[in-house]
């Protein structure tokens, strides 16, 4: 059979009661709710005065005996459909200002009287509705202060009148990593509305082509991991780090790494992604299983997260080239060649990476270029290099 799309269209009313009663989920990679308000208003605004709102599309998705309807597209409209509804807005200023009054307010309070804030910083709809299914037990759960209080005029009959449309995906599949490669690819090249995806928000669909290698692909560690430069942070891309090293070891030389991609270094990730998921040997990586038999990497993971804490490696940096000099040689020395660092001389490894770091951002094309292939297959020869000599 082929794949089917149903069309239709819900009351602003029924689409609230299908997030509430969970009838309609996030799947595991789509992102943070991240309009801000007054994009919520005009949405509101839109559905006031009848303008065209684009339909969201949501997937049938089948897991062992259960059945669920992913919201592929239209999570910022859905949501902001239900905060107005609510009366709230996850408003960072305000979750900030409260916090911060907080622990002003509480200096020996326990860290779990502060958890119990819903983290604005990193929200999604499921912070409310883990809450409960209806409005007043919703209200009656949120902390004062941890959301801003808003009032766009709607009410019930409102609701009820307005409509939002569907597109519904029915995928004619034999097993779920078929099914999952199907929403991928839809989630792929769904254009999110006004709202684009960076290039590793957008890869992140593709890590759960295979459910045993989501955390191979985006370890819990490695998000603890940022480069934060003023106001702007980005977390440490840990797929770029295992295909660089995947070539390095297949080859046992940094001369040819990521050769043929130097203006296409996204696709280099991804063809990693595939040919780990597939497990098949390729020109580029070798093959996933000859480092990782049986998938079994966790060992190794742990070993990897426990070696940071232990050398005292810095979870913050201010460049790529700092993060990548620190990263590099550690993460290879532990997933490829399965080795251990001496933690006793922690101190002389920390004094040969800082030594190298600023050495490459002494050169001006280094500093000026750090993306370069030559500069960056440099980092990853010295950083491996200097581990190398501390490892047991």
């Amino acid at each position: 059979m082929e794949n089917r799309t149903y069309y239709g269209e819900y009351s602003l009313w029924h689409w609230i009661e299908l997030v509430l009663k969970q009838n309609i989920v996030l799947p595991p990679y789509q992102r943070y709710f991240v309009w801000n308000e007054k994009k919520v208003n005009t949405l509101i605004k839109s559905f006031k005065e009848k303008q065209f709102v684009p339909p969201v599309t949501i997937g049938a998705f089948k897991i062992e005996d259960t059945n669920k309807n992913l919201i592929l597209d239209g999570q910022q409209r859905i949501t902001s459909i239900l905060l107005a509804y609510l009366g709230l807005y996850p408003d960072e200023q305000t979750y900030r200002s409260t916090i911060q009054r907080f622990a002003n307010d509480n200096d020996e309070a326990e860290e779990a009287e502060e958890a119990r804030f819903d983290n604005i910083l990193e929200w999604n709809v499921e912070e409310l509705t883990k809450k409960g299914r209806r409005k007043d037990v919703i209200l009656e759960k949120v902390v004062d202060g941890n959301y801003k209080s808003i009032d766009l005029d709607i009410d019930e009959e409102f609701l009820k009148k307005n409509f939002l449309g569907f597109s519904y995906l029915v995928p004619q599949v034999k097993d779920e990593n078929e099914q999952q490669k199907y929403y991928s690819s839809v989630f792929r090249n769904i254009n999110i509305q006004g709202e684009p995806l960076l290039p590793q928000q957008s890869r992140a669909s593709l890590y759960f082509l295979d459910q045993d290698l989501v955390d191979f692909f985006s370890p819990e560690f490695g998000k603890e991991i940022k480069i934060k430069v003023g106001s702007s942070e980005t977390q440490a891309d840990f797929v770029r780090y295992l295909s660089l090293l995947s070539q390095y070891y297949k080859n046992k030389s940094e001369a040819g790494v990521a050769r043929g991609y130097k203006a296409k270094m996204e696709k280099f990730y991804e063809e990693y992604i595939y040919a780990s998921v597939n497990d098949v040997r390729t020109e580029a990586y070798g093959k996933f299983s000859d480092v990782f038999p049986g998938k079994e990497y966790r060992g190794e993971f742990e070993k990897l997260r426990t070696s940071l804490d232990e050398l005292d490696i810095p979870k913050e940096y201010t460049s790529i080239i700092d993060l990548d000099t620190h990263l590099f040689g550690l993460t290879y020395q532990i997933l490829f060649e399965k080795k251990t660092i001496n933690t006793s001389n922690k101190d002389d490894l920390k004094q040969e990476l800082d030594r190298i770091t600023q050495e490459f951002k002494g050169n001006d094309s280094h500093r000026r270029s750090p993306n370069n292939l030559g500069n960056l297959r440099m980092r990853i020869k010295q950083s491996i290099s200097i581990y190398e000599r501390y490892r047991i």
